[in-house]
């Protein structure tokens, strides 16, 4: 008395009602607790309970086998992001290190060009201070030779016209 997919649960509740309501229609006897039932009706109904109970044994079973295996698709997922989670956390911790590393390095480079480039100004200043002192020093020299030159042409020049007669 299969009714389909989905029913089993329903069978066995209504092979239950029926073994109860040939326990109901039984003749009691008197002065006991006892009552006469049809045999027949009465293993007719435990044969449809007996094939009942073991197709819904098995419905729960397999019920409870795709709950578990969707629970356990479920953890390999949810443990597939965790770990693709943590493999980016790592990632992103070993890029922010490698971009300290990169700022650090550059700020040492910038550094050391800041230093270098001082020194050769330094050195570009001692030397144009060197150029221009040689340079002062000749300029010097020689207005002292230019003004010497001329002392000499100023007094050979009147030592001439102290010698030249007058008229």
């Amino acid at each position: 008395m299969r009714r389909g997919e989905g029913v089993i649960a329903t069978d066995i509740l209504y092979w239950i009602d029926q073994l109860e309501a040939l326990l109901n229609e039984g003749v009691r006897i008197p002065l006991t607790t006892k009552v006469v039932i049809d045999e027949d009706e009465c293993l007719n109904v435990i044969d449809q309970l007996r094939v009942s109970i073991p197709a819904e044994i098995k419905r729960a079973k397999r019920i409870q086998q795709e709950s578990q295996k969707f629970v356990a698709q479920g953890q390999e997922e949810a443990e597939l992001i965790v770990n693709r989670a943590r493999e980016q956390a790592i990632r992103m911790i070993e890029e922010e290190d490698l971009r300290t590393q990169v700022e650090e390095r550059v700020n040492a480079i910038i550094a050391d060009a800041m230093k270098e480039a001082e020194q050769i100004r330094q050195g570009a200043d001692a030397y144009a201070m060197s150029v221009l002192t040689d340079l002062e020093a000749r300029v010097s020299s020689l207005q002292r030779t230019i003004e010497n030159g001329i002392a000499a042409l100023r007094r050979d020049s009147q030592t001439e016209d102290d010698s030249a007669p007058s008229s």
